[in-house]
């Protein structure tokens, strides 16, 4: 009699390496996975670098604004006291009256106690004005001269509200007691100035980058 032969089973082809060919599609998958979470990562870390570069431009903005329009409110501030009379550092002097009280408004000369802290304060108040004014632009289409000097305006209209409606006197700019009420009117006309000039200046300093 014959032996019979074991039985060999035949597996298709497609099946002979289904081990191999499972590993290999988790393999894929992983690859696959791997590479999301890093164009993720990536896309992350893009968006981060684009506010932090927003973040710094509205500072640079800020600076650039702020600065002009100390300038321009501090200059016009001491033709309209020389105008009136009075010594053109009056109104520089009367803005420390935060610290000294309404006797630094009587102070004619340059000193450190009241024309260095009164124009500090000054500055800083335009910085201040200049934020929240850059913060708006950055945040919108670029401005013509016009629709810079509107949105300037508001700000120029806002800042004389609480300067002398909402804050303390001992808060307020000082002027009062040094110039009249169409003066101080009128700086805030240069404020708005200053802030649509400073406002352009910066504008064109972003195109360029």
């Amino acid at each position: 009699m014959l032996a019979h032969e074991p039985v060999v089973p035949c597996l298709a082809p497609g099946l002979s390496g289904g081990g191999r060919s499972s590993s290999s599609g988790h393999g894929i998958a992983d690859t696959r996975n791997r590479g999301s979470v890093r164009q993720l990562k990536e896309g992350e870390l893009v968006l981060r670098r684009f506010e932090v570069n927003g973040f710094l431009n509205v500072g640079l903005s800020t600076v650039v604004t702020g600065t002009v329009v100390s300038f321009v409110t501090a200059a016009v501030l001491a033709l309209l006291a020389k105008a009136e009379g009075k010594s053109a550092l009056q109104p520089t002097n009367a803005t420390s009256h935060w610290l000294h009280g309404d006797k630094a408004g009587a102070v004619r000369k340059a000193d450190l106690a009241h024309t260095a802290v009164g124009f500090g304060t000054h500055h800083a108040s335009a910085m201040f004005w200049a934020a929240p004014f850059e913060a708006w632009l950055a945040r919108n289409p670029q401005r013509s001269p016009l629709l810079m000097l509107r949105d300037a305006s508001a700000v120029a209209m806002i800042a004389a509200v609480v300067d002398y409606l909402v804050v303390p006197k001992r808060l307020t700019p000082g002027w009062e007691t040094v110039l009249s009420k169409r003066s101080i009117a009128a700086t805030y006309v240069a404020l708005a100035l200053g802030l649509a000039a400073g406002g352009l200046i910066a504008q064109a300093m972003r195109k360029t980058d």
